[in-house]
């Protein structure tokens, strides 16, 4: 996997929601999405928040886009996460049609990708995914996260 300078730079943005989450006693998740080197829509978990399940930043940040861009489907843009998507927000990244999605951390125990087959998709069949991008300062916020926790 290549890291480039944009995604770089856009995944220390989603990384400053994930710590807006932290500070506020949620998971620290976090996420933009991104349209030619723009940001047009931010989010990170709100679901203590919020009282609400589907608070998660992914759901933000694609709120906020396609409320940016007036229209639902998001195929021009990226969306940067800084943990792998759970299966909820896998279908809301399919049926939004976002055209690549890039996150830090795997997320083997609820991420999508160990939940879904290859016969069964649960992104849009367009959209291009990467890996792993920061991955080391996500996990490390997560980590603090859960150990403050116990």
């Amino acid at each position: 996997m290549t890291q480039t300078a944009e995604d770089i730079r856009m995944m220390a943005a989603a990384l400053r929601e994930a710590r807006m989450a932290f500070e506020a006693g949620e998971v620290p998740i976090g996420a933009v999405v991104a349209l030619g080197g723009r940001i047009i829509g931010r989010g990170h978990n709100m679901t203590e928040a919020l009282h609400d399940v589907t608070a998660h930043a992914e759901m933000q940040a694609i709120t906020a886009a396609t409320q940016t861009l007036g229209a639902k489907y998001l195929r021009d843009c990226t969306l940067y996460v800084t943990v792998e998507p759970c299966l909820m927000c896998a279908g809301a990244i399919g049926w939004s049609q976002l055209g690549r999605v890039v996150w830090g951390a795997d997320d083997p125990r609820r991420g999508y990708s160990s939940l879904v087959s290859h016969e069964r998709p649960a992104l849009h069949p367009q959209t291009r995914t990467e890996r792993g991008v920061l991955g080391d300062e996500c996990l490390t916020l997560l980590r603090s996260f859960f150990s403050a926790r116990r």
